[in-house]
């Protein structure tokens, strides 16, 4: 085979079009439990960028399989690793301060995981975590 985009289009060497999930999870100090749809860009070139920067020390290998991997439903990323690691920059500090870098904090825990197993899910359909003993 000679590689082209035509003969790795019929290969299905493209991630496509993004996966929904539903996930639950219980943030800390509350008993309610919360409910999301997220879409799930499958692992591909943002990804492996991603881990070769981790690799490098040049970012959170967590927060960047997470930015690389969740997006909206066209497939765009809706998470930097910066919200992730520091969340998203405080729109009251905005208001009062256009310059403010205050940020709102890390991503939830419990979050967290919850997206790491939608991604898990969707790259290694099938197959089960192995079981605890």
């Amino acid at each position: 085979m000679q590689l082209s985009l035509s003969s790795l289009t019929k290969m299905g060497a493209f991630t496509g079009a993004p996966v929904e999930k539903e996930i639950t999870w219980k943030q800390k100090d509350s008993a309610e439990e919360f409910k999301a749809t997220v879409f799930v860009r499958p692992l591909g070139y943002r990804t492996a960028v991603s881990d070769v920067l981790a690799h490098t020390g040049k970012v959170d290998g967590v927060a960047g399989r997470i930015a690389a991997s969740i997006c909206d439903q066209d497939g765009n990323p809706i998470f930097s690793v910066l919200d992730i690691t520091h969340g998203p920059l405080d729109q009251e500090a905005l208001a009062e301060d256009p310059e403010s870098t205050k940020r709102l904090g890390a991503l939830d825990g419990n979050l967290t995981v919850a997206l790491l197993v939608a991604i898990q899910e969707v790259n290694a359909p099938g197959k089960s975590q192995a079981s605890e003993s």
